[in-house]
């Protein structure tokens, strides 16, 4: 028998995608202050969901793009991934960091504000990132 302590389970989470190669996160993308963004995004959601870097999402006509795929309730509840492009201000920001605290894809609306976000990229590119 073993006297380690299992870890303690965490409650599934949503996962937040950030784009950051090509076009996101870099300097073609000017007067955005693309480092407090992603530490932004890290500080206020690290409690509330899993913020992962990649390289990059073959989206650059929309940098900076932003994917918030649902938690396992969200999708359970009918949620699914919802892609985020030319997010380059805090407000645009601050509105996904509210949606994903209150629930995410499939428990919670998103603010109106990020329907003018919100795009559909094609099937290969959305295979990439959702599977």
């Amino acid at each position: 028998m073993s006297r380690r302590k299992a870890a303690p389970q965490t409650a599934p989470r949503c996962t937040i995608t950030v784009c950051r190669g090509c076009c996101c996160g870099t300097d073609k993308i000017p007067g955005v202050d693309h480092r407090s963004q992603l530490a932004t995004l890290k500080a206020e959601l690290g409690p509330t969901a899993q913020v992962r870097v990649v390289n990059c999402l073959d989206a650059c006509e929309q940098a900076n793009v932003i994917v918030v795929q649902p938690s396992p309730a969200g999708r359970e509840a009918g949620g699914r991934p919802v892609w985020l492009g030319l997010v380059n201000d805090p407000d645009a920001t601050a509105d996904v960091v509210s949606w994903v605290r209150s629930g995410g894809p499939g428990l919670t609306d998103p603010p109106d504000i990020l329907d003018l976000y919100t795009f559909t990229p094609s099937r290969r590119v959305r295979r990439a990132v959702e599977d």
